[in-house]
């Protein structure tokens, strides 16, 4: 998926006189109507997504810059727009500045992986603040289209998602510890941190010297290794912490938990 696929030319406006953000949410409603993609969706409709969007915090970025974006059940495909205030508008930026250039996205309610993506391609295609300049003081919307789609150019290509896991592994033992970690670090693709720790029953002992937990207790301390990896590799990921503790439903000390990520992006090094 390409971003000269999904920016509509249908959707840009240059020379907006728009002068609050009430007013602004309203043109980039109606601008994005104007795209064949949210035929089916009323004006209406993607008006109360962009403010409640905003009641959740605004999409400025300052410098200028803001990204208004929402998801709406029944869009099929992304729709990105580009509005142009060359007096700026009032748009709760964090560094006060008033917005004269926004890149705005409808998106689908379900692809939340894509909608990251794309939101941090054009913040990045933003960054330049020369490039941004020019393209507030575009003449036209091809102009525009133009400019920011060379702004855009070195960040986006193509989106080639991939499905990832975080795993988390908590260990009470110290040695069980260290061949665990020593048994995930040779897994390729793996990114892997370690959270240092103890255990709550130190915590207890703290808060209450009349404590009822036995005092035989061996594991004070506590370890949390944190692992990034491709979703399919998940289940490798279990059976090499298992070739060290045995089967997990028999196992005291270790615990494995797996939560699957809506977005993951980057690398750790070992």
């Amino acid at each position: 998926m390409k971003l000269n696929e999904l920016l509509r030319p249908e959707c840009i406006r240059v020379g907006s006189t728009v002068d609050d953000k009430a007013m602004t949410l309203c043109e980039i409603a109606s601008l994005a109507k104007e795209s064949p993609v949210l035929k089916n969706i009323t004006e209406e409709k993607i008006l109360e997504a962009l403010q409640e969007r905003e009641i959740l915090g605004a999409t400025a970025f300052g410098h200028a810059i803001a990204i208004p974006h929402c998801r709406i059940k029944g869009v099929r495909d992304f729709v990105v727009g580009l509005l142009t205030v060359p007096e700026g508008v009032e748009f709760e930026s964090e560094d006060a500045q008033k917005v004269r250039l926004l890149a705005f996205i409808i998106a689908p309610k379900d692809n939340s992986d894509i909608h990251v993506r794309l939101l941090s391609a054009i913040s990045q295609a933003l960054q330049d603040p020369v490039a941004v300049n020019n393209m507030i003081e575009a003449p036209d919307a091809e102009t525009l289209q133009t400019l920011f789609l060379k702004a855009a150019r070195a960040d986006v290509t193509e989106w080639m998602p991939v499905s990832r896991n975080m795993i988390q592994v908590f260990i009470q033992d110290e040695t069980i510890f260290q061949e665990i970690l020593k048994t995930l670090s040779t897994l390729e693709g793996i990114s892997l941190s370690i959270l240092d720790g103890k255990s709550c029953r130190s915590y207890l002992d703290r808060v209450s010297a009349k404590s009822n937990i036995p005092d035989d207790h061996p594991h004070e301390a506590a370890w949390c290794i944190v692992a990034i990896v491709e979703r399919r590799l998940s289940n490798e990921v279990i059976r090499r912490v298992e070739t060290v503790t045995g089967s997990l439903l028999e196992c005291m000390g270790v615990m494995v938990a797996i939560q699957e990520l809506a977005y993951a992006s980057g690398s750790l090094e070992m």
